[in-house]
């Protein structure tokens, strides 16, 4: 299992386990996890495959993974119960033997122990692998995952709970294949705010066209344009070298649209930015009811620089509890530069924070003469005292979510001194 591999070019399939995903009852988030991050280390997935837990089907579907794919990653299928078949179907399927590991078995007995659970002999199931598997731990269950090489496949059995399968990806799935391939790869990732996917593209059509290491991919989320850099050793020069002098070339070229090369979600950026500077922060939320408030205060720590945050979803909460004129509102409408001021002014008044944004907008549905996705954002910062208003489309939720983005980045913008365009 140590030996060196060829994964450059290899096809994955991710086949997902369990009758839920087939009934709807739960979002098949493992694969859209592990697809995201699989081309950090040169793979791409080219099929997602799901089956319910039935052993002549689950049989039947991993022999047509593999006739088509060369690493075939399974998800869920490996708990304590009888429907959990996953590695007794596979193990039977390639003509393997499923064999006790000692280790595994200790370490679920010392799980019920410290956790005070009763164990049941069924729980020394998930102990048994297909012989010859290299064992995956999991740090946050009992059910361990395993790696199996055989007839030049690769077989990959990973939990089916999200809180136990992304710990284990990214600590032992991610760390095997960056070892064990003959040609390492090193990846970067820059996010980019408030340019679309397309003119993101279109901008860095120079570096893309015929790039061969490094290679660039794009790929846009709720307003966040995603690019990944990813090269391997050339020669003498580093792909680490490679890596960071094309990051460089896509930074000069989208300049303060990229707002971080470290893979950061925008709260967190802005976060940091706060305490960097010593920064206290408030939030008044209209539209999006609090959706800001929750992305900030998420994160560890955001005490350090999140005072308070006032939810004034109807138009008389304005005044009531910040104290925004009536008469203002009355005149501009609810929805307006001019209220979106006054409610980031009258925050910061009152909260007494360094940092103010304000959010009101219509996130629909249409009623009367309301023009749906019409949003108007106000910041106050040190030296900095804004207003913008976006014209958002897409569902309700779309909107809520653009307009709690571009809130985040008009906060940076403000606190870097970054001229907020129109």
């Amino acid at each position: 299992m140590n030996g060196r591999i060829t994964i450059m070019g290899k096809k994955v399939e991710i086949l997902s386990v369990g009758t839920e995903l087939l009934m709807g009852q739960i979002a098949n988030t493992n694969a859209q996890y592990i697809s995201q991050r699989l081309p950090e280390v040169g793979l791409g997935v080219f099929y997602h495959s799901v089956v319910g837990d039935n052993p002549e089907r689950l049989t039947e579907c991993l022999l047509h993974a593999l006739s088509r794919s060369d690493i075939v990653i399974t998800t869920g299928g490996l708990g304590p119960t009888q429907d959990d078949l996953t590695k007794e179907v596979i193990a039977k399927a390639l003509g393997l033997a499923m064999k006790l590991d000692e280790k595994s078995a200790e370490s679920i007995k010392n799980y019920f122990a410290q956790t005070g659970k009763i164990m049941v002999e069924s729980n020394l199931r998930q102990a048994y692998f297909p012989e010859n598997s290299m064992i995956l731990e999991n740090d946050e269950g009992t059910a361990p995952g395993c790696i199996i090489q055989k007839d030049g496949k690769i077989i990959i059995l990973l939990p089916g709970p999200p809180k136990e399968l992304i710990p284990m990806f990214n600590k032992h799935l991610l760390k095997f294949f960056k070892d064990s391939s003959e040609t390492p790869l090193t990846s970067r990732f820059l996010r980019v705010v408030g340019i679309g996917e397309s003119l993101v593209e279109k901008k860095l059509l120079s570096l893309v066209d015929g790039q061969v290491n490094p290679t660039i991919a794009t790929y846009a989320k709720d307003g966040i344009v995603t690019i990944r850099v990813t090269a391997h050793d050339e020669g003498e020069i580093p792909a680490s070298l490679l890596v960071s002098d094309m990051c460089g070339k896509i930074s000069s070229i989208l300049g303060d649209a990229v707002y971080t090369d470290e893979n950061e979600d925008l709260e967190y950026t802005v976060w940091k930015l706060l305490k960097q500077n010593r920064l206290t922060f408030s939030c008044v939320e209209s539209c999006t009811g609090g959706m800001l408030s929750e992305l900030m205060t998420a994160i560890p720590g955001a005490s350090q620089v999140f005072k308070c945050a006032a939810v004034t979803y109807q138009t008389n909460s304005k005044s009531d509890l910040i104290g925004v004129d009536p008469e203002l509102i009355e005149r501009y409408g609810v929805v307006s530069k001019e209220t979106a001021l006054a409610m980031v002014k009258c925050m910061a008044l009152r909260s007494g924070t360094d940092v103010t944004v304000s959010i009101t907008g219509y996130a629909g549905p249409q009623r009367e003469q309301e023009p749906v996705g019409k949003v108007c954002i106000g910041v106050s910062a040190p030296g900095c005292q804004n207003v913008k208003e976006f014209h958002f489309t897409g569902n309700r939720d779309r909107i809520r979510v653009l307009s709690v983005v571009n809130a985040l980045d008009m906060v940076r913008r403000a606190i870097l001194h970054i001229e907020i365009s129109e």
